[in-house]
């Protein structure tokens, strides 16, 4: 057995949220199925290049809607499990050191690969899996990047890791990928960018000197809804704003399909003005 592991990025300082992190773990056994299922559907919808977030339209609304459907039927036979996380600018982290925040998008991407898809509770069979992972092409400089891989490399010398039977067979297997090549990430690119859309209330957008908001918008709001109408086929009670609850049992990390995370730091002050729910100074929370 092995998990695959796609990971991918998107805004680092939004309006409300920032720190966007997005993954989809998918188990060797349903990897070419899942895999060649997309890609085929994909060529059946003749969308023509990249599938991403940025290129949804109105003319290419219907044919996301339905990669998203096929996509969520992995998701709910958990052949595909997503996790998203981001921050929310209320919550401002004390104390960094310099180091730390000069290295905030890769200790916010360790905790976030270390911690969301509950790894540590993975494994009941008592036999060795290996993890294999992309992550979307890092954009810090190739020393930097570098140093982040061998800290995910290292996560198997870690009691999580290991009283799971956790391990990872070499740090050629955590690469870097053009998501290009890779269907799945594409897909995580899709609701990674739908969660960062609303969450920062961009389906508000009013383009300067017009008086409506344009097609595209629209477009990806309803693309955001459909996505949204998939996860609370899920959770009825679904916040895409909060952390996703454990219904009393913390191995649901591992067993849930789909995830959101808040994150908060242990040490941190609050900035009110992003806690109202006056609109001029912050959002409500969407559910």
């Amino acid at each position: 057995m092995q998990y695959i592991i796609y990971c991918d990025e998107s805004v680092k300082n939004g309006e409300y949220f920032s720190n966007f992190y997005g993954g989809a773990l998918v188990r060797s056994i349903h990897l070419e199925e899942v895999k060649t299922s997309l890609e085929n559907k994909v060529s059946e919808l003749n969308i023509h290049g990249e599938v991403k977030w940025q290129k949804v339209t109105e003319n290419y609304l219907e044919k996301y809607k339905e990669l998203v459907d096929l996509v969520f039927k992995f998701i709910k036979q958990d052949k595909i499990k997503i996790r998203i996380m981001f921050t929310h600018n209320a919550y401002i982290a004390k104390d960094l050191t310099k180091e730390q925040r000069d290295k905030e998008y890769f200790l916010l991407y360790y905790q976030f690969f270390k911690h969301s898809f509950g790894l540590r509770y993975s494994n009941k069979t008592g036999k060795p899996i290996s993890i294999y992972t992309f992550f979307d092409q890092l954009p810090d400089t190739k020393e930097k990047n570098q140093e982040f891989k061998d800290f995910i490399f290292n996560l198997q010398n870690s009691d999580d890791f290991r009283e799971a039977n956790l391990f990872i067979h070499s740090k050629d297997d955590i690469a870097e990928a053009v998501s290009h090549n890779h269907i799945i990430l594409q897909c995580l690119d899709l609701i990674l960018g739908s969660m960062e859309f609303r969450l920062n209330e961009k389906h508000k957008a009013i383009p300067e000197g017009k008086k409506r908001r344009g097609k595209r918008t629209v477009a990806k709001e309803k693309l955001y809804k459909h996505i949204n109408a998939h996860i609370r086929a899920i959770y009825s009670n679904f916040n895409v704003g909060e952390t996703t609850g454990l219904k009393d049992n913390i191995e649901n990390r591992w067993n849930h399909q789909y995830r959101h995370w808040k994150f908060k730091p242990n040490n941190k002050i609050e900035n009110k003005q992003y806690l109202s729910k006056n609109k001029k100074t912050g959002p409500v929370i969407p559910t």
